[in-house]
């Protein structure tokens, strides 16, 4: 007899992109003596990513059945942040009207690197990786 939770930790990166990304499970037990996961996407892309997910753990999913419809009055998940390298000639400024539509925005970027940077007179040098906000 399948093992439920053993098959949740086989999928457990799955399991894991389907909340991170605000997907609704309405059922997740064993059927047939697979994992039976079913339940809505709040979009395609989101849909996507999760059997790109599941054929990562395992290419043939004979373990597995998953039954996910789009429901795009879900709330839509916000869009990853982008790593940027910094290039020679690079500043926050530029940086921020590039990604974020005007270099006014720099300090949205200052507030998404923590760690490496901590006001406008932080210094960036070539290879530095930033994380860029999604723009609003």
């Amino acid at each position: 007899m399948a093992d439920l939770e053993a098959l949740k930790g086989k999928y457990s990166s799955v399991l894991q992109l389907i909340k991170k990304r605000g997907v609704r499970l309405d059922h997740v037990h064993i059927q047939d003596e697979k994992l039976f996961l079913q339940g809505a996407a709040p979009n395609v892309d989101v849909k996507n990513q999760v059997w790109n997910a599941i054929k990562a753990c395992d290419p043939s999913y004979g373990d597995l059945t998953c039954d996910l419809s789009v429901d795009e009055s879900l709330p839509q998940p916000a869009p990853d942040p982008v790593i940027y390298t910094v290039v020679a000639g690079d500043s926050l400024w530029k940086i921020a009207a590039k990604f974020l539509g005007n270099g006014s925005h720099y300090p949205k970027i200052i507030a998404a690197n923590p760690g490496k940077l901590k006001d406008e007179h932080s210094v960036i040098h070539p290879g530095d990786k930033l994380v860029i906000p999604p723009a609003e």
